[in-house]
């Protein structure tokens, strides 16, 4: 069966999609040009055409891997509702016992830009996107009186440490923090941030 001809976009993004799925069965360090071609039927200078090297491959792949959570990230940040609950239900879909997809993808991504400095530079900037969109609700609910935290970005960079951490912990070693521990020592730690009485019940 003769293949549907794609626009320039959508080819590129089917690309994007195999690499996601090889470098997941893969690894980032094994996987090859030639591997994601197989596994769409397409020659390796169809994938050199769109990207020219395996390293503009991997980083923009793992730029689109990230604009679905980045985009989810915003929405729960954005709802109509108490910064604390905003960031409640944030912080929740992000740590490692919440819904947020592509863990064991960013730990590859984390330990192979030690070497690529392009992969590097998109880890860097969707890591900074992150923690900017978190401090700016904590300042949020700093000025609307919800709680206090006299830096909203030493906060959102400390959070996101420890849910880095424990993520790497729950998916490289599995059953070595009790994730209803994980959780607890998640929202400790926002309670912590925000000067929060733990033993009052947490907003569901």
């Amino acid at each position: 069966m003769a293949r549907v001809r794609l626009s320039v976009a959508e080819r590129q993004e089917e690309l994007l999609r195999a690499a996601i799925e090889q470098i997941e069965a893969r690894g980032v360090a094994a996987v090859r040009i030639a591997d994601v071609a197989a596994a769409l039927g397409v020659s390796n200078a169809l994938v050199l055409y769109h990207f020219s090297t395996k390293e503009k491959l991997v980083a923009a792949a793992f730029a689109y891997a990230a604009e679905d959570d980045l985009a989810h990230l915003r929405k729960l940040l954005g709802r109509r509702t108490s910064a604390l609950r905003r960031l409640r239900s944030a912080v929740r879909w992000y740590a490692p016992t919440g819904q947020a997809k592509g863990r064991r993808l960013w730990i590859e991504g984390w330990a192979v830009a030690l070497r690529e400095p392009a992969l590097r530079d998109v880890t860097r900037e969707l890591d900074e996107q992150w923690k900017a969109a978190l401090a700016e609700v904590v300042a949020e609910g700093v000025a609307a009186g919800e709680f206090t935290c006299a830096d909203p970005a030493g906060a959102a960079l400390r959070l996101t440490a420890l849910l880095d951490g424990l993520a790497v912990q729950l998916t490289s070693y599995p059953g070595s923090v009790p994730r209803s521990r994980a959780q607890q020592w998640v929202d400790d730690a926002l309670a912590r941030e925000l000067g929060l009485d733990r033993a009052v019940p947490a907003e569901r």
